[in-house]
């Protein structure tokens, strides 16, 4: 546990003593807030669907920016040789680093809290427990992504190659669903099970059902040990 802190605040400081997280955040921030604005006072609802629905696709860019260099750089730069001779296990190196990205998207999404209480000023009969609950969602599908990027990361020393391998493995779950009415009905329900959007909608409304925890739990799990794989992998040329 003391080494997964270790590796957390080392990446913690790595994204907020640079500007790359301050102009990531805000360009989140301000992409996040151009919907919202532009859909809330139009759909005339008391919720925040507009903003649950255009958050993945930030995602897409948002995700493999912040996570292209969690790998990849300490590859580059030769440091991940010095942390392989530290007493720390892969695995360690991995949840750290995997924890410290997902506490930046939980800060991107702290910075949509204000939409949040721009709807409690203005809607009616707002639905708390609804938007608590796919805020969570967000989390949850934020840190299946942040996944993903640690993997593309831990394949390659190169940065832009990392951003653009976990910008496609991210594309393929976010469109699946998307692309349901043109496969087979036969392979529509295990394409949609598969969805990440369909479980989020889920959430979204206010339905945390364990199905829903156990898919992201599973797809954060495998993602994470995919990519303590690769760095073993290394021991072994």
């Amino acid at each position: 546990m003391d080494n997964i802190k270790l590796i957390y605040r080392k990446e913690m400081d790595a994204f907020f003593n640079s500007p790359v997280a301050y102009i990531v955040l805000l360009v989140f921030a301000l992409i996040t807030s151009w919907f919202f604005t532009n859909t809330f006072f139009l759909s005339n609802q008391s919720d925040l669907r507009s903003l649950f629905d255009v958050v993945p696709l930030v995602y897409l860019f948002f995700v493999p920016a912040i996570t292209m260099g969690l790998i990849a750089r300490e590859k580059n730069s030769g440091t991940m040789e010095f942390l392989a001779t530290l007493p720390m296990k892969d695995s360690q190196i991995v949840i750290g680093k995997f924890l410290a990205a997902v506490s930046l998207i939980g800060v991107g999404l702290l910075f949509t809290g204000m939409h949040f209480i721009t709807l409690l000023f203005v809607g009616t009969a707002v639905d708390i427990g609804a938007i608590i609950s796919g805020y969570f969602g967000l989390l949850l599908v934020g840190s299946v992504y942040t996944a993903v990027g640690v993997l593309g990361s831990s394949i390659t020393n190169n940065q832009i190659t990392a951003f653009i391998l976990s910008f496609l493995l991210i594309f393929i779950f976010f469109i699946m669903e998307k692309i349901l009415v043109f496969v087979p009905q036969f392979m529509a329900a295990a394409l949609q099970f598969i969805s990440v959007d369909y479980h989020l909608n889920n959430i979204s409304r206010g339905v945390i059902d364990s199905r829903n925890l156990i898919y992201f739990g599973s797809l954060i799990m495998f993602f994470l040990i995919m990519s303590t794989r690769v760095l073993e992998i290394r021991k072994w040329r």
